[in-house]
């Protein structure tokens, strides 16, 4: 499977959440519950978070920082995402370099390195009421 990239995208691999998240997945998932659909999906490796701005995408960061995530290291003398990645679909692709992460040579999708992209998930269409 694979994920959609819209605008800003914030993307943390599950397994990294299930190790980092406090309360693991199931306690991510009770926490974006009135976001998933919306702004938050997530296929079985990765969980997908945006933005349309900068500031509020910064914002993403200082919130995982502060739940326990590293979002970045450095690596032979060059910053590298590490726990999240932030991806700019309409600028090209990650912002930093991500080495866990694939994107789609046309950057509107993403997947886990190493696995097969498959169907892609992406925001839920709202219903007219």
């Amino acid at each position: 499977m694979a994920i959609a990239l819209e605008f800003i995208d914030f993307i943390v691999p599950i397994s990294v959440i299930h190790q980092k998240y406090p309360g693991g997945w199931d306690q991510c998932l009770k926490d974006h519950q009135p976001l998933i659909g919306g702004r938050v999906w997530f296929d079985e490796h990765l969980l997908r978070d945006g933005a349309m701005n900068p500031g509020d995408i910064e914002s993403l960061i200082d919130e995982w920082t502060a739940l326990g995530f590293q979002p970045i290291e450095e690596r032979g003398g060059q910053k590298v995402w590490k726990d999240c990645c932030v991806v700019e679909s309409m600028f090209g692709g990650a912002t930093l370099p991500c080495d866990w992460l694939e994107i789609g040579d046309d950057v509107r999708s993403a997947w886990l390195k190493g696995t097969t992209p498959g169907q892609i998930k992406q925001r839920q269409k709202r219903s007219a009421k």
